[in-house]
This record gives C-alpha cells, structure tokens and sequence, in this order.
C-alpha cells in the first residue's frame, strides 16, 4: 500500500469520480490513476469503485470507508509535516483562506496587511466561494481556514471560533423617499423592489426569515454574490439593497445613501471554521487573533478541543 494510491482514490472521490480532473489535479494520467487504484483494490481485497467499462460510476460501501480513513491518515501525514516545520523554521509556510467576498473585500484586508508585515516569508492564499464551498475547502484539507457567516456550523468535521457579529443596513439612491422615514420598519421596507444577498450566501435566510415572522412578503427582484454588486444596481435605481453595515463606505459609495436596519434584523455571526484533530502552526494562531483579537492561543485550543470530542 503507498500514499500516492491513497491520494489518488481521495481526489477521484473529491472530483464526483472524474479521473479526467483528478489526473489534472495530480499531473498525472488517467491509466496511471486507474492502474494503481487497482493495485490497492487488489490489495485490499475489495472493490473501491463501482465501474461501467472503464467509467467510474459510484463508490462501494467498503469504498467509502475505506476513503475516509485514507483522507484521515493523509491528514495525519500534513499533521507531522507541519510539526517539523514549526520547529525547523517558524516563519516559513503556506497558509490558505477560503472566505465569502464581503469578508475578503471588507474585513479582511487589514488583517492580510497586519499579518504580511509580520510573516513575509509565509505564503498566502485567498480563495473567494459560496458558504458550502468554502465549508468543502475546509473540509477536505485545500484550505486552512474557513471564514464565513454561520455556514461554517454546518459540518460537524469543523471547529468553529465565533470572531464577531454584524448586522445590516438599507441602501437606496440619494433621493430615495424612504430616507424621509423617523423610524425605519419592515412594513416600509416591503414597499419597495429589494436587491439582496442569493438565497444561498451569508445573510440571507435572516433576512427571509425576518420578513416571514411578521407575516410579509418581500419583492426581491434582483440577488447577488456579493455586495459590490447590489450597490451597482441599488445606484441605477432597480431597487433598494440590503446587505452588511461593513459593505457601505459613505466615502465611497456616494451615489448611495445607508439607513441602519440593525433594529429589524437578528445580529449575524462570522466565525472561524478549523478542520477538527488538525495541527495549527504558530502563525496561523496568530493569523486568527488579529482577525478577532479576543481569541488568543489559550482560547483557541478551548474551544477547538471541546468542539472535537
């Protein structure tokens, strides 16, 4: 049995049984992958794969549990690399995000900034997703970090550090007759077309949800991956937008108007998602403290051990 083998049955399980992105993933070819996925079966005395000619069609019931305990030594394995690196040399590394655009675009930024002056020699990565993919990412190893609004809770393979809550605001053009309003309201909001968040990114099934419990219904005529977009289109008049506070800039956005909405809608969490019983070098630790300074290395471990019993 080699590791190579193990990572190969991994990647032609993360890529839905596709040998053909598989291979490209691994910069190898496909007969290689199929010629050692083989072999193991061979091995192992089991079929891992259910096959229609040379096509891969589904995945055994032996198969899967064999997958996952291969994903789980081949974490084990990143484990002690990454302690030989922490004490060999503590400042070089890779460190790889994966995060919602509000949160790259917004809150991020300074603490990329505060953590490059810091660890120059560590390479880092952003990648931008929906929740589920960013939660997948976290999940399978391809990101460190898993940065996003409640999504990350989804999973029970993910520790989550809770780092802050957020609320919204309204958006309109700058003669917007809603601006006139003395106490903004739910009723008031329902008048108007709204741009918001798709049903699938942060924030949104508060806002669905808000609006159900007091028994109205929306018009939600436009949604969006992200807020820069809603502004766009909040701008040329489509409708009025709803998104996070940290998305308005008023020295920015001054085609724009805001209005805090914070008194309508439930407070939102953004939290940190850590793959669970995974190893976390010294500037990764510091990485989650400047995101949320209230999470030193003791509160981390804390709550990251409790979460993975």
């Amino acid at each position: 049995m080699k590791l190579q083998q193990l990572r190969f049955i991994c990647e032609v399980a993360k890529h839905n049984l596709n040998l053909t992105k598989a291979a490209n993933e691994l910069f190898t070819s496909q007969p290689g992958i199929s010629k050692q996925i083989k072999a193991l079966e061979e091995e192992l005395g089991v079929d891992i794969f259910i096959r229609r000619g040379k096509r891969f069609v589904g995945i055994t019931e032996p198969g899967k549990e064999i997958i996952n305990k291969s994903q789980a030594a081949l974490s084990d394995l990143n484990n002690l690399k990454s302690i030989g690196s922490e004490y060999s040399n503590k400042t070089l590394g890779n460190l790889t995000i994966a995060t919602t655009h509000t949160q790259a675009r917004y809150a991020l930024p300074p603490v990329i900034k505060q953590f490059r002056e810091k660890y120059p020699e560590v390479r880092l990565s952003v990648y931008q997703g929906s929740p589920a993919h960013i939660v997948e990412m976290a999940c399978s190893g391809e990101a460190d970090l898993a940065i996003a609004t409640e999504a990350t809770s989804l999973t029970s393979e993910l520790a989550m550090l809770p780092c802050y809550q957020w609320n919204r605001c309204v958006l309109t053009p700058p003669k917007h007759p809603l601006l006139k309003s003395k106490a903004l309201s739910l009723e008031e909001i329902c008048e108007y077309p709204i741009i918001t968040y798709d049903f699938t990114f942060t924030g949104r099934p508060v806002i669905k949800q808000t609006f159900e419990a007091h028994g109205l219904k929306p018009d939600v005529v436009l949604t969006a991956i992200d807020a820069d977009i809603i502004k766009t289109y909040v701008e040329l008049g489509f409708g009025i937008g709803i998104v996070s506070m940290m998305a308005y800039d008023p020295s920015r956005d001054t085609k724009i108007r805001a209005m805090d909405a914070s008194h309508l809608f439930e407070s939102s969490t953004t939290g940190i998602g850590i793959r669970k019983n995974s190893y976390m070098r010294g500037f990764v630790y510091d990485f989650i403290s400047m995101f949320a300074p209230h999470l030193n290395r003791e509160a981390i471990d804390s709550i990251v051990n409790k979460q993975g019993n």
